[in-house]
């Protein structure tokens, strides 16, 4: 394992047990998560700062976090109060030589390097040749690696030697909503969504949609709803996807299906979609994780999930083969009926995912402590 240069600056901060976290990004609701509610016996201190403003970097952000101002190395150098840096995700548009030159600024000032592997695979990019080339930079570089899955655990190990913590993904939807979400289900309704949003690279919804049209209307007061957003939909949308929309247009018009096109959803209006639905159908054909499958389980929605990446290790799902060069119809016409018999799962409880907050609150900040000290 790399090792770390602690200056005595960081070491008197770690024995006031205050830790201040330089989180990449630190407005995200899955890192905002990582924090407990509350007091809690066993955690450290931890402060995470805020994202800088992309355009004045000076001045904290409200809201926007991208580009991400912590990957500057001269943010680095110049920022002496934080004692650990922690990469989540925000470096798709760093190359390689930028990313080193970022860890050396790190490693010249005595922070060490936490990088959570959220992806393996990013879905954004087609080509996976530059993330690949990403990852051989910050993966051998941490001082410590996280991971949310036993799979994905395994795949670093096996192509870069090295020992990452698996650390689940916390809750999603806050707990608030989580008590009182209503869930309109009619007994008589059986309703599979596909949200194709803006298309993301790692999506292949055609034959998802075109077999899940034909298997949804064969299963009693089945419908199939389809969310998308304008830009893909939209004839002169900047995203127009000209078979995709004359696809979803037809199959609304004949009835086969309820297409529903909109701008980006806010988190509220995200919750209610989910929890009206009965399933929610992932199109990925390359992946890793998701913190889509994890605000359906807190709402109680169904997951039909595609074979690649390592969502069957997240929590439960109902599997079907959908990797980048393969696409099964049989095994997704299976898993929409068994999500029909199994019906719908019960929502995780506030309860549990308090805890399971807890816990992944303490393994941070053990891995934070450990680091500093």
């Amino acid at each position: 394992m790399v090792e770390s240069v602690v200056d005595q600056r960081r070491v008197v901060r770690s024995e006031s047990r205050t830790i201040r976290v330089a989180s990449i990004p630190a407005g995200h609701v899955y890192v905002r998560h990582l924090q407990p509610e509350g007091f809690l016996e066993g955690y450290a201190d931890i402060e995470r700062l805020a994202d800088p403003d992309p355009d004045i970097p000076s001045r904290p952000a409200q809201s926007r976090w991208w580009p991400p101002v912590m990957l500057q190395p001269n943010w680095v150098r110049e920022e002496l109060d934080f004692d650990v840096m922690h990469l989540q995700f925000g470096f798709d548009a760093q190359t390689p030589e930028q990313l080193a030159e970022w860890v050396s600024a790190l490693r010249e000032t005595g922070r060490p390097l936490v990088y959570t592997v959220h992806d393996l695979r990013n879905p954004h990019h087609l080509d996976r040749s530059l993330h690949d080339a990403q990852l051989d930079v910050l993966i051998p570089s941490a001082d410590a690696l996280i991971t949310l899955t036993p799979g994905a655990a395994r795949e670093i190990a096996a192509r870069w030697g090295r020992e990452a913590q698996v650390i689940p993904h916390p809750h999603v939807v806050d707990f608030e909503t989580m008590r009182s979400v209503s869930r309109p289900r009619s007994a008589q309704e059986f309703r599979v969504g596909v949200h194709v949003k803006s298309l993301r690279a790692s999506m292949n919804p055609m034959p998802v949609l075109e077999t899940l049209a034909d298997s949804v209307s064969r299963i009693p007061g089945g419908v199939l709803q389809v969310n998308g957003h304008h830009d893909v939909l939209d004839e002169g949308g900047a995203n127009f996807e000209p078979e995709l929309a004359s696809f979803l247009r037809e199959g609304a018009d004949s009835g086969r299906l309820d297409l529903q096109v909109h701008d980006f959803l806010e988190d509220d209006e995200l919750w209610k979609y989910l929890a009206s639905i009965s399933v929610s159908v992932l199109p990925y054909r390359f992946g890793t994780h998701s913190g889509w499958l994890e605000a359906c389980r807190d709402l109680g929605t169904t997951v039909i999930a595609p074979s690649c990446g390592y969502y069957r290790d997240q929590g439960p799902v109902i599997e079907y083969v959908h990797e980048e060069n393969s696409f099964d119809p049989e095994s997704l016409d299976r898993a929409v009926l068994v999500a029909y018999q199994e019906g719908a799962p019960q929502p995780a409880s506030v309860g549990w995912r308090a805890s399971q907050r807890r816990s992944v609150a303490v393994a941070h900040s053990r891995v934070y402590e450990r680091l500093v000290s």
